[in-house]
């Protein structure tokens, strides 16, 4: 499915996470994040550079590793997140919905 955001098309699964992480940007992160009612910060961004760089080292994602992070907390990341905060984390990222989420 093609889906616009701003200037930019991309690809998407049904669920809507894209489906070719090329086409991932900045401004497209912000723009999935504001239909989630989110407005990302400094911390959501870095919680999304540490999925980013999972994702590119081919390593699986789920809530227990983000606990183990370093990065957040189990509570702050609900809380910056709310409705599945690793559904739609990935989904602002631009990658894959993990395995682990239903």
């Amino acid at each position: 499915m093609e889906k616009q955001y701003g200037n930019y098309t991309v690809h998407t699964d049904p669920e809507g996470y894209l489906t070719d992480f090329n086409e991932w940007n900045e401004d497209v992160a912000r723009a999935i994040a504001a239909e989630h009612g989110i407005e990302l910060t400094d911390k959501h961004w870095e919680v999304i550079r540490y999925l980013q760089d999972k994702y590119r080292k081919g390593e699986p994602l789920s809530i227990r590793g983000i606990k183990k992070s370093g990065v957040v907390d189990i509570k702050e990341f609900y809380s910056l997140f709310p409705g599945g905060p690793l559904k739609i984390s990935t989904k602002i990222a631009g990658i894959p919905k993990p395995k682990s989420c239903l």
